[in-house]
């Protein structure tokens, strides 16, 4: 299974090499269209080769969905801490009722006690 993985990862790699090297001509990033920068009188820019545009933009994709999961995901998270809670509880809860003594008159307890 680790060769598969390792084959895998080489696949990609190689993948992202030849689209870096088919698309490194300079392109010009603009913040603002001509017509909008005209009545601001400013138009940002930058050149940069076309591959980085485009993992740029991958990566910013990924991260903005993993920021999109993880505040999506928060009910679940806060609803499986508040379970955790009160397993926790209710298990100091039974520790605490096996530690006493079932002598004390209780017949359902006595007769658990016996069984364990």
């Amino acid at each position: 299974m680790r060769y598969i993985r390792y084959v895998c990862i080489a696949v990609f790699a190689i993948a992202l090499i030849a689209v870096a090297l088919a698309n490194r001509s300079i392109v010009t990033l603009k913040v603002l269209p001509d017509e909008v920068a005209g009545m601001f009188a400013v138009n940002p820019s930058i050149n940069l080769p076309l591959f980085v545009v485009i993992f740029g933009g991958l990566v910013a994709g990924l991260l903005v969905g993993f920021v999109w999961e993880w505040f999506r995901e928060h009910g679940v998270r806060a609803e499986a801490n508040k379970a955790g809670r009160n397993v926790r509880k209710l298990e100091r809860e039974v520790a605490r009722l096996k530690g006493t003594d079932a002598s004390g008159g209780d017949d359902v307890l006595a007769i658990l006690d016996k069984a364990s």
